[in-house]
């Protein structure tokens, strides 16, 4: 199929439609644009997996807390089209939240509270709490493009990780589709890939790198044995409070398998550690499954932070 375009929602709906009428598995990669090397390796895995492979390019409102950060987020349309065309989609798609929720709302313009989709509990705390009503948007914009899309199958970055579990969530609900969980991919000094690390400088781009250097410690640690979940935060959070140029958020260790708006506390059979900071301008996020695979997918002080 050749490479198709469209700027609105409803001949994207009609595209999708026509595509799993004819039978077609469908692969669904939903972005919020300024594409990098993360999002096109959803996008490719879409495209090995799937007959055909549709990818949402829009900057939802509904996620955004700050209004500064919503204007501040950096958009390129046609670059995305060039890079989504080049990895094999099929089919390019935006529009408006009007016409995403058409007939949804109120007469002073606002989105309708019945529109709203609950997060569910994977909702709570970390990102839930510094983030106010993020997760709603989040969980109410993927609902709306699943309806839209209909995907057999939809792709997701680890990056996000409690984001992640809110997606699965909203896919349970509805019966569809299966949402596949992608590794982070991150630059060769360990920064993970993300469309805000467009508006670091070369040093703040060092600076970042303490995130990924810190949940290489804490992975270390896993690895030596230690699996008491206030040691690990300790170990994970120390490196950070002290890092040149980071203002920390939050460092905390969950229970890989099991969510809980608080930490944890004893030994874990399992456990994923987060990390939030803002580096300049920019609030980054990052996580690590530890002791995952063979060996940590970061390399520890690989960004010569000398």
């Amino acid at each position: 199929m050749s490479f198709t375009r469209y700027g609105s929602v409803a001949p994207a709906e009609e595209w999708c439609r026509a595509a799993l009428e004819e039978g077609k598995t469908l692969g669904f990669v939903p972005t919020m644009g300024a594409l990098h090397e993360g999002h096109i390796a959803l996008v490719e895995r879409s495209v090995e997996e799937c007959d055909v492979t549709v990818v949402s390019v829009f900057v939802n409102p509904l996620q955004f807390d700050d209004p500064g950060d919503l204007e501040r987020y950096p958009r390129d349309e046609d670059s995305d089209a060039r890079a989504l065309e080049e990895a094999g989609c099929d089919l390019m798609f935006t529009g408006t939240l009007p016409e995403f929720f058409p007939r949804s709302f109120d007469e002073m313009g606002s989105l309708e509270p019945g529109a709203l989709v609950s997060p569910g509990p994977a909702a709570e705390g970390l990102e839930g709490a510094s983030r106010s009503g993020h997760f709603v948007g989040v969980a109410t914009i993927v609902h709306r493009l699943f309806e839209v899309v209909s995907p057999t199958r939809a792709y997701f970055g680890r990056k996000d990780y409690q984001q992640s579990l809110i997606v699965k969530e909203v896919a349970a609900r509805r019966g569809s589709p299966l949402v596949v969980i992608c590794p982070t991919v991150r630059t060769a000094e360990g920064l993970a890939r993300s469309s805000r690390n467009e508006r670091l400088s070369e040093a703040e781009r060092t600076d970042a790198l303490a995130l990924s250097e810190a949940l290489a410690a804490c992975d270390a640690l896993w690895r030596e044995g230690e699996r008491d979940a206030e040691a690990l935060s300790r170990a994970l959070s120390r490196p950070l409070e002290a890092a040149p140029g980071v203002q920390l958020d939050y460092a905390a260790v969950r229970d890989a398998e099991r969510w809980t708006s608080e930490d944890p506390s004893g030994p874990m059979g399992s456990c994923v550690a987060l990390v939030a900071a803002r580096v300049g301008p920019v609030r980054l996020i990052d996580n690590l499954v530890l002791g995952e695979g063979e060996a940590c997918e970061i390399s520890l002080g690989a960004g010569s932070r000398a």
